[in-house]
C-alpha cells in the first residue's frame, strides 16, 4: 500500500466506523476542560472527564484524528524536532476509544486487523514487535495465544528506578489523571529478521519505531504516590498519523512523507539550500504546522503562556530560515501550501487563513529587526566561551533585550556543542519576575492568602439589599470569631447582593449592617465558590452567625453596569467592523470607564473609531431590552454565544442577549436593563499594547458627557491663548507653524554664517601635536547639524587634523569627531569615540573618519578632552617609533 497521508487518515476512520465507532472531529488544541494542560497533547484529552467517570458519554465507541501539540511539560518534543526522524511539535493522533465497552482483547484484535489485513494496511506480520507492561499478564497472553505472536517478539517492560508504575509501558496523560498499563506495537525497519530481545532493546539506528500505543485505562493517578482504581475500564489508543504514513509510504523518516516533502520543497525555494535533508528545512516545515494551527485557535504571540509557546516556535523557525540564507519574509507564505497538503484537516486553517498570515507576517517583521543584533552578540560570546558553557547572564540578556527564547539560544549552542548555564539564567529570570510582581502587587489582594471552602448565593442581579448570615470572618488573613471596631478584614456570608470581582467587572462597594454595627465594604472579591466582602468595621462589632443586611452602593453599581453593557456592544461592533477574527483578550469594567483588549494586527483609523462610536450610539438610541437566560453550554454554543475559551465554564451558563442577532455573550456580570440607560458612549483612547493586541478605553453616561465638557473647556482655553475664535483654531495653528518654520530658517542661516566665523576662530586656537592640528570645543544649545558643517569645513581647510566638537543642551550632550583620511592609519574617529564613551558610559558609533555619540555625564567632558589630547600624542609617538 502506498497511499497519501490524507488517504491513510481516512482509511483509519473508515475501519473503526465499520467496527461501530462514532467518528468525532478533532477537538480544539486548547484543552478547555483541563487546566493542567497548556495544549492538547494526546487524543484522549477531550475525553478525560469520561475516563474519570465525571461525565457520561453518549457513545461507548469513538474514533478520532486529533490535532496535538507537544512543546512543554511532560511531553516536550521541541528540542528533538528536525534532529530525529519521528518527532514533531504538531502532529495528528489517530485513536479509537472504548468507554465501559470492549477492553483488552477486542482493542488488540482491532489493531492487529487494521495493521495486517490485506483489506486495510497490509503490513507484513513479521515486521511487527510488541511490548507489554511486565505485570500485565493478561495482555501478554492475548498477544501470545490469541494473536499468536512468537513470544520472542513480545517484550516485557519493567519499572524505572524500582518505582512502581514508572514505566514506558504504563501510560499517563500528565502528573495526575487517568492512566493504566499499555501495550505498544513497533515496526521493524531492518532488512534481516532477528529472534532475540537484546537487539530490540538496544534499537540501534532507530531500527524499531513505535507506531501504536494501546492504553488500558484502569486507574486514576491522584499524586506521585497514590493511584486508585477507576469505576469503569476504558480503552485509549494512539497512533501517530505521520509515523504510520512513513511505514505505509515505504520511507524511513516522517519528513519523507508526502505532506512534509511538499512543505520542505517550498521552503527550499526561498533558500540557497539544495539538500532536502537539511535539518533547518525540516524544522521550518514542522514549525509552520504548529504555528498555523495555534493561531487558528485565536492564540497570538506574546510573552506568557500559550502566546509565548507560539512566539518561541515562530522565532525558532525564523532563525533557521536566516541560517539557510533566506533574506526576505517567507514564513507566512507557507500557509497556502500547508492548507493544500493537509486535506480535510486544514478546514480550520482555511477559515482563519488571512488572520494566520497577518500574524506571522507581523511577528516576522518584528523579530528580524532584532535578530541580526542578537546573533552578533551571541556569536561574539560563543567565541569567548570557556569550558564549552555559555553564561546564564548572556542567555538572559538575549532573552530580555532581543526576545530570544532560551530554547532558541540553546538550539544555536547545540550546533556548536556548547551548553548553557541554566542555573544562573533561571536565577536572573526569577529575580526579574519577583521585581515585576512587587511592582504589580495590590495591597488589598487577599485572595492568595485566604482559602475558603464554602459557597455563597449571589442575589445581586435583581436586589440591592438582602438579609444574610455571617459564616466566616478573617482579620489579618487569620480566621476569627468576631471583628471589632476599626479592624480591617473580610466577611463571608451565606447570601449577598455584592458582586465579587470577576470577568473584568470590579467588585461592589457598600455596607453590611445590623443593630448598632456597620461594616464598610471597600471591595468585593471571589474566593473559589464564595464571595469575600473586604473592608473595615466603623461601628460596633460583628460575629459569626450574626444576622446582617447587605446594602450595595446603587450609584456605583449603576455606573459599572452602564460600562459593562457598553463593553458587550463594543465587542460585537468590533467584530462587525473588523471581522470575526477579533477576539477579546482582556477587559476592565469599573464605575469610571471601560477598557477592552482585543486581537487585531492592523492600525485603527480615526474614521473606524468614529464608525464604532456611531454604531454603538445607534444601539443605545434603539433602547434595546437586555435579556439574560440560563442555558446549557452546548445550547449557548449553538446560538454562537461569544465566550472566553481560556475560562472554565459550568455545564449551565448565563447568557446575555442584546438583540438576538447583535450581541450574545456568556457573562456572569451585572447589566443595565436597556441599552438606552447607557445614554452616551465615547472612546477616549486607543492604543497597541503588544504585537497584535489593541486596547480601547471609553466612557459612558454622565462620565462621557463630563469628558466632552472637559474637551470643550480645553478648546476654549486654547482659543483664548491663541487670541482667536474657537472655530478658527486650526487655521491659527497652521499660521503659527508656518511663522515658526520661517524663523527657524533665519536662525539656521544665521548660525551657518556664524559657523564660518567659528571655523576661523577654531583654526586660530588649534593645538599642534606632532605636526597635526588638534581642535576641540564645547558649544551650548547649538544646532547639532551645524557642528557637522564645522567639522567638514575644518577637515577641508586643514590637511591633517583631528576635530572633537561637543554640544551641551541642559544635562545632555552630543559629540561629533572628525579625522582627516590621511591620519586614519594612526588614529580613527571611532577609536577616539570608544575611549570617550567608555569613560562617561555614553553611546556612540561611526567610522574611521567620522563618529557621533552622546550621553548625560557633562561634568567630566573638559577633563576627558585633555586626556584625549594626551592619548593622541602618545598614539602618534608610538606609531613613529
Amino acid at each position: 500500500m502506498n497511499k497519501t497521508t490524507n488517504e491513510i487518515r481516512q482509511k483509519f476512520l473508515n475501519f473503526f466506523e465499520r467496527k461501530g465507532h462514532v467518528i468525532l472531529p478533532s477537538s480544539s488544541l486548547i484543552p478547555h476542560n483541563d487546566s493542567t494542560l497548556l495544549f492538547t497533547n494526546a487524543g484522549m484529552n477531550q475525553f478525560k472527564e469520561f475516563f474519570l467517570g465525571q461525565k457520561k458519554i453518549c457513545y461507548p465507541r469513538i474514533a478520532t484524528a486529533q490535532h496535538c501539540l507537544r512543546t512543554g511539560g511532560k511531553h516536550n518534543d521541541l528540542d528533538n524536532v528536525g534532529y530525529t526522524s519521528k518527532h514533531h511539535t504538531f502532529f495528528e493522533m489517530l485513536g479509537n476509544f472504548s468507554f465501559s465497552d470492549y477492553f483488552k482483547k477486542e482493542a488488540i484484535e482491532y489493531a492487529w486487523e487494521l495493521l495486517t489485513s490485506k483489506n486495510w494496511f497490509n503490513i507484513p506480520k513479521n515486521k511487527l514487535w510488541i511490548s507489554v507492561y511486565k505485570d500485565d499478564y493478561e495482555t501478554y497472553e492475548i498477544w501470545a495465544n490469541i494473536i499468536q505472536i512468537p513470544t520472542e517478539r513480545i517484550i516485557k517492560i519493567g519499572d524505572k528506578n524500582q518505582s512502581k508504575y514508572n514505566s514506558d509501558n504504563f501510560w499517563q496523560m500528565s502528573d495526575t489523571g487517568p492512566c493504566g498499563p499499555s501495550t505498544e506495537i513497533f515496526y521493524d525497519y531492518g532488512d534481516k529478521p532477528i529472534t532475540n530481545s537484546v537487539e530490540f532493546l538496544e534499537n540501534k539506528n532507530d531500527r524499531f519505531i513505535e507506531i501504536w500505543n494501546i492504553v488500558f485505562i484502569e486507574f486514576n493517578r491522584i499524586s506521585k504516590t497514590k493511584i486508585v482504581s477507576l469505576p469503569n475500564k476504558s480503552i485509549d489508543t494512539g497512533m501517530g498519523l505521520e509515523r504510520i504514513s512513513a511505514v505505509l509510504q515505504n520511507v524511513n523518516s516522517n519528513y519523507d512523507i508526502d505532506i512534509f516533502q511538499e512543505l520542505i520543497k517550498k521552503v527550499a525555494l526561498f533558500s540557497c539550500v539544495k539538500d532536502l535533508n537539511n535539518i533547518s528545512l525540516k524544522i521550518i516545515a514542522d514549525h509552520i504546522r504548529s504555528c498555523a494551527y495555534i493561531i487558528a485557535e485565536d492564540i497570538i504571540p506574546s510573552n506568557e503562556n500559550r502566546g509565548y509557546v507560539l512566539r518561541r516556535i515562530i522565532r525558532r523557525a525564523l532563525r533557521h530560515g536566516h541560517k539557510i540564507g533566506i533574506k526576505k519574509r517567507f514564513f507566512y507564505k507557507l500557509v497556502d501550501v500547508l492548507i493544500q497538503v493537509m486535506g480535510t484537516s486544514a478546514n480550520i486553517l482555511k477559515e482563519k487563513k488571512e488572520q494566520i498570515e497577518e500574524i506571522l507576517k507581523t511577528e516576522e517583521i518584528q523579530f528580524y529587526q532584532t535578530l541580526d543584533k542578537g546573533l552578533k552578540i551571541l556569536n561574539h560570546e560563543l567565541k569567548k566561551t570557556k569550558n564549552t558553557i555559555l553564561s546564564g547572564e548572556t542567555a538572559f540578556y538575549l532573552y530580555d533585550t532581543f526576545g530570544f527564547p532560551i530554547d532558541l539560544t540553546a538550539d544555536i549552542c547545540r550546533e556548536r556543542n556548547i551548553k548553557i548555564d541554566y542555573i544562573n539564567y533561571k536565577l536572573l529570570k526569577e529575580k526579574q519576575k519577583k521585581q515585576s510582581n512587587i511592582k504589580n502587587k495590590f495591597h488589598k489582594d487577599y485572595s492568595n492568602t485566604v482559602i475558603i471552602n464554602d459557597t455563597c448565593l449571589f442575589e445581586g442581579y435583581k436586589k440591592h439589599k438582602t438579609a444574610s448570615v455571617i459564616k466566616h470572618i478573617f482579620v489579618k488573613n487569620q480566621a476569627v470569631q468576631e471583628i471589632l471596631i476599626n479592624e480591617t478584614g473580610i466577611i463571608f456570608l451565606d447570601t449577598t447582593t455584592f458582586y465579587g470581582e470577576s470577568g473584568g467587572q470590579v467588585g461592589d462597594i457598600g455596607e453590611l449592617y445590623h443593630k448598632n454595627s456597620r461594616f464598610i465594604v471597600e471591595d468585593t472579591k471571589k474566593y473559589g465558590n464564595t464571595i469575600g466582602h473586604i473592608g473595615k468595621i466603623i461601628l460596633g462589632k460583628m460575629q459569626i452567625n450574626d444576622n446582617v443586611y447587605t446594602k450595595i452602593d446603587k450609584n456605583y453599581r449603576h455606573s459599572i453596569q452602564l460600562n459593562h453593557s457598553a463593553t458587550h456592544l463594543l465587542h460585537a461592533t468590533l467584530r462587525k467592523i473588523f471581522g470575526k477574527n477579533v477576539h477579546q483578550k482582556g477587559s476592565l469594567v469599573n464605575s469610571t470607564y471601560l477598557r477592552f483588549d482585543f486581537s487585531y494586527s492592523k492600525p485603527i483609523k480615526l474614521s473606524e473609531i468614529q464608525e464604532i462610536e456611531h454604531i454603538i450610539n445607534m444601539k443605545i438610541r434603539d433602547n434595546i431590552l437586555i435579556k439574560t437566560k440560563k442555558l446549557t453550554l452546548e445550547e449557548a454554543k449553538k446560538k454562537n454565544a461569544m465566550c472566553l475559551f481560556e475560562n472554565k465554564y459550568d455545564s449551565i451558563v448565563r447568557v446575555v442577549f442584546i438583540n438576538n442577532d447583535f450581541s450574545i455573550e456568556l457573562c456572569g456580570g451585572t447589566h443595565t436593563k436597556r441599552t438606552g440607560d447607557i445614554g452616551l458612549f465615547k472612546i477616549t483612547s486607543q492604543s497597541s499594547i503588544s504585537s497584535g493586541i489593541k486596547r480601547i478605553e471609553a466612557k459612558t453616561g454622565q462620565k462621557a458627557i463630563d469628558y466632552l465638557h472637559e474637551k470643550d473647556n480645553n478648546i476654549k482655553d486654547i482659543s483664548l491663548i491663541l487670541n482667536c475664535n474657537q472655530y478658527h483654531i486650526k487655521e491659527k495653528i497652521h499660521q503659527i507653524i508656518k511663522q515658526t518654520k520661517e524663523l527657524e530658517k533665519k536662525i539656521i542661516n544665521f548660525q551657518q554664517q556664524e559657523s564660518l566665523d567659528y571655523v576661523k576662530t577654531l583654526i586660530k586656537h588649534a593645538n599642534d601635536i606632532k605636526g597635526i592640528k588638534f581642535i576641540s570645543n564645547i558649544f551650548y544649545n547649538y544646532e547639532h547639524k551645524l557642528l557637522r558643517i564645522i567639522v567638514d569645513k575644518l577637515k577641508k581647510e586643514l590637511k591633517k587634523t583631528i576635530v572633537i566638537l561637543i554640544n551641551i543642551v541642559k544635562n545632555r550632550f552630543t559629540i561629533i569627531i572628525g579625522v582627516t583620511e590621511n591620519l586614519t592609519n594612526d588614529v580613527t574617529a571611532i577609536s577616539i569615540m570608544n575611549i570617550i564613551m567608555k569613560k562617561i558610559h555614553g553611546n556612540g558609533g561611526g567610522k574611521k573618519e567620522i563618529a557621533e555619540g552622546g550621553g548625560i555625564n557633562t561634568k567630566q567632558l573638559p577633563m576627558i578632552l585633555n586626556h584625549i589630547q594626551l592619548w593622541i600624542n602618545t598614539q602618534l609617538k608610538n606609531k613613529k617609533e
